[in-house]
């Protein structure tokens, strides 16, 4: 019986060396005749073990890792192929206690099945929820997302099923569903890992969400910086086309869907919908006011929904295991599992699925397990460069949309960067400012006046000119941009800075002065 080895081919592992891993195990598979076969799978998540190579066998798979091209023949000396002992080895890899804490809903394919094997998908569940949709009306599938709980993951959290009922009921010659796989934001990887680990379940969400709105055409509109997602996407979509999963009848259902992949110039501001589908146009992408909203008049003036990728994600499983399923986990108002992307001076640096409520504190230090460098945690940012800055003090906040709110924070796309007690506060309150200056689109004078205003006044604090009169400028800069901003780049900006003028006061005091020895 042919021996599967499982070696990613997800852009971290990549980047951690897994081409080269395995180019060896192939070369030494053959000289050594073995009868084993290497699938390129998608990442678990767990990016301090990557490489992360497993190995099938009769009591589930075995993990080793992180391997190196170096260690493959130590490995097969070792008996890797029966799941043998080695430095490396680390048991079975549904034990591994960063995995085994998890729930794993979206991502319960990520890493196990072959991204580019339809077979593989539907052996794993997948496909049901698209079959249980086209033999429900447009509006039971809507009650049902409706129902669920689903919000937005790309960080507004509006409910996803409302949006959907908009379209619906829209009048349009033509609607559209579009996906924003423009994953923008600092420690945030989770858009990435589904399309190049799993990319099926994205077009059976974004199927889905055609059938229940009458859309019959789809976009994913990604960053350039992700060519290997871009190209399993893309490879993907053409097995889809060709099993007839997508074209005009949807798996027979006699309804017609069909999508495809645009490649974004790498302008953050097209993270925001209407910047998004100006760039789609083939526009300059600028925010445009609402109303009218892009699910009245969107791309080309028609209906749209824009969904970001784990929002169509977790779509299948709702319509597979029904509403109440879904809805059981999480808490408040916010239901269902969030990936948690786990980035910056962390120990363990990943991806953790776990149902909405979990502290941030048991985030860092227990799942995390505290900083790299093993000083103390100063500062987390959670939600991207326009998310605030949480001290230790902070740290019971539960992952909640509105447990964050309530505390002037953001989930956003649940990326957490974490920084020890050497980051300067005042820099990163500075570097928020320069930030949005940069990637301003230009339309709106809070935005892009502010934030250029805003750096100027950071540098007069770190000079210390006038500190106590600047702090206050500077207060009253994130002011005007968080209400007078046309979008959320500039209209959030405030968030990392005045967090960090909050929290951490003593960054913001002149520096003393060191007076020079007679």
């Amino acid at each position: 019986m042919t021996v599967k080895i499982y070696i990613p081919r997800d852009a971290a592992a990549i980047a951690l060396g897994a081409e080269k891993v395995a180019k060896a195990m192939a070369e030494a598979i053959g000289a050594r005749g073995l009868d084993a076969t290497i699938v390129r799978n998608g990442s678990r998540g767990m990016h301090w073990l990557e490489p992360l190579v497993e190995v099938e066998t009769a009591d589930g798979r075995i993990a080793y890792g992180p391997v190196r091209a170096r260690d493959v023949t130590s490995l097969l000396d070792a008996g890797l192929l029966e799941g043998g002992d080695h430095a490396l080895c680390l048991g079975k890899t549904e034990e591994i206690p960063f995995l085994k804490q998890q729930t794993r809903l979206t991502f319960a394919r990520c890493g196990i099945i072959d991204p580019l094997s339809l077979d593989d998908y539907q052996a794993h569940g997948g496909l049901t929820g698209l079959r249980n949709a086209i033999a429900m009306a447009p509006e039971a599938i809507v009650a049902q997302v409706t129902e669920s709980g689903l919000r937005g993951r790309g960080g507004a959290g509006f409910p996803t099923g409302i949006k959907w009922k908009t379209v619906l009921e829209a009048a349009g010659a033509r609607k559209y569903i579009v996906c924003n796989a423009d994953e923008g934001d600092s420690g945030t990887f989770a858009d990435r890992m589904i399309m190049e680990g799993d990319p099926f379940v994205l077009i059976e969400g974004m199927a889905i969400a055609g059938i229940a709105t009458g859309a019959t055409k789809g976009f994913i509109y990604t960053r350039s910086e992700y060519p290997h997602a871009i190209a399993a996407m893309a490879e993907a979509i053409e097995i889809a086309r060709k099993a007839g999963v997508l074209g005009p009848s949807v798996l027979g259902s006699g309804r017609a869907f069909d999508m495809e992949v645009r490649e974004g110039a790498g302008a953050y501001v097209c993270g925001e919908e209407t910047a998004l589908l100006n760039s789609l146009e083939g526009k300059r992408g600028i925010v445009r006011a609402k109303p009218p909203l892009p699910a009245h008049k969107g791309l080309f003036d028609c209906p749209t929904v824009i969904n970001n990728v784990i929002s169509l994600a977790s779509v299948p499983i709702i319509m597979d295991k029904g509403a109440a399923y879904y809805r059981d986990f999480g808490m408040g108002r916010s239901r269902g599992t969030i990936p948690i992307q786990i980035a910056g001076n962390i120990k363990h640096a990943g991806l953790f699925e776990t149902a909405f409520g979990l502290a941030l504190g048991e985030i860092i230090d227990h799942i995390g397990g505290g900083t790299a460098s093993g000083r103390p945690v100063k500062a987390v940012q959670v939600g991207g460069p326009l998310g605030a800055y949480f001290p230790r003090a902070l740290f019971d906040t539960p992952f909640d949309y509105e447990a964050f709110a309530a505390r002037d924070g953001l989930i956003g796309h649940a990326g957490i960067v974490v920084f020890d007690d050497t980051v300067d506060m005042l820099h990163q309150a500075r570097f928020a400012m320069e930030f949005c200056a940069v990637e301003s689109c230009g339309k709106c004078t809070p935005c892009r006046i502010g934030s250029t205003r805003g750096v100027e006044v950071a540098d007069k604090i770190a000079a210390g000119i006038e500190p106590e009169k600047n702090r206050e400028l500077l207060a009253d800069l994130c002011n005007t941009m968080k209400f007078g901003s046309l979008c959320a780049l500039g209209g959030f900006t405030p968030y990392p800075v005045m967090s960090a003028m909050t929290h951490f006061p003593d960054d913001f005091q002149p520096a003393p002065r060191v007076e020079a020895a007679e």
